[in-house]
């Protein structure tokens, strides 16, 4: 999944991509990189980030999509925990929504969704870090509130995806936990994606200041260990080099996709 912010405070990429033309010629780079999907937000959710009222956040977003949707020749994801914003890309052309809040930050987004058969996207959030949780627990619970929302609006569960939002509402360590204890939230029976990508995370595993833009060793590095562990979709800024990387995780862990 290659990213495409089109926001001016996104934590990697802001600003880049705002123009309509900037960011169709990012996303056909994406994908003539080998991204199967491509991912549009339009509202940071790095930390400390600043909510965007919905209508600005369409603002952003239409255009590119209406711009892509018959150009790409790969579907496009919303990435929004709004209902409504939700509601006008899937009629503008995208296909996926991508909660990173997992449907229950606006619950009637999973009804959105259901009524454009469009697969969903549900991705473990916490308002607050709390170090002592046990956050794998903490996840099946949260996924367990999802996969309530999104079946009883009608959501056939082969179009569910779970992400255990590395990044979000958890301590350093528990990020590093969640990764370490991918199988566990594969054996929910979802398929899983994982966004690592430059991630400050990975920053403090440096010894040295880094900008996010010079973290793709270790983007690489958690995406390669993800896909071991069980990871079906990676999402990520880089997708030339991630593509390299996971042929070789898909050629000695899954042959068949080969």
């Amino acid at each position: 999944m290659g990213i495409l912010n089109v926001t001016p405070d996104s934590f990697s990429d802001g600003g880049l991509f705002l123009g309509e033309a900037a960011a169709r010629a990012q996303a056909e780079t994406l994908v003539a990189d080998g991204a199967a999907l491509v991912d549009i937000g339009g509202e940071s959710t790095r930390p400390g980030h600043s909510p965007v009222p919905a209508e600005e956040e369409q603002g952003r977003v239409l255009p590119v999509i209406r711009a892509l949707a018959a150009r790409l020749p790969v579907p496009i994801s919303i990435d929004t925990y709004k209902a409504s914003t939700a509601e006008v890309a899937l009629r503008a052309g995208a296909r996926i929504v991508n909660d990173v809040w997992g449907l229950q930050r606006e619950p009637d987004i999973a009804r959105v969704a259901a009524t454009h058969g469009a697969p969903v996207i549900a991705m473990h959030n916490r308002e607050t870090i709390d170090p002592g949780l046990d956050i794998v627990d903490d996840m099946r619970r949260f996924f367990e509130r999802s996969l309530d929302i999104a079946r009883r609006a009608g959501i056939p569960d082969a179009d569910i995806v779970l992400d255990p939002g590395i990044g979000f509402g958890k301590s350093w360590e528990q990020h590093l936990e969640a990764l370490r204890r991918l199988p566990e939230i594969r054996a929910l029976g979802f398929p899983l994606l994982v966004g690592v990508s430059r991630k400050s995370l990975l920053g403090r595993l440096h010894d040295r200041e880094t900008r996010p833009v010079d973290r793709l060793h270790g983007s690489i590095a958690a995406h390669v260990l993800a896909g071991t562990l069980g990871a079906d979709i990676v999402r990520v800024h880089d997708v030339a080099a991630h593509i390299d990387a996971m042929r070789v995780v898909d050629a000695v862990m899954r042959p068949d996709r080969t």
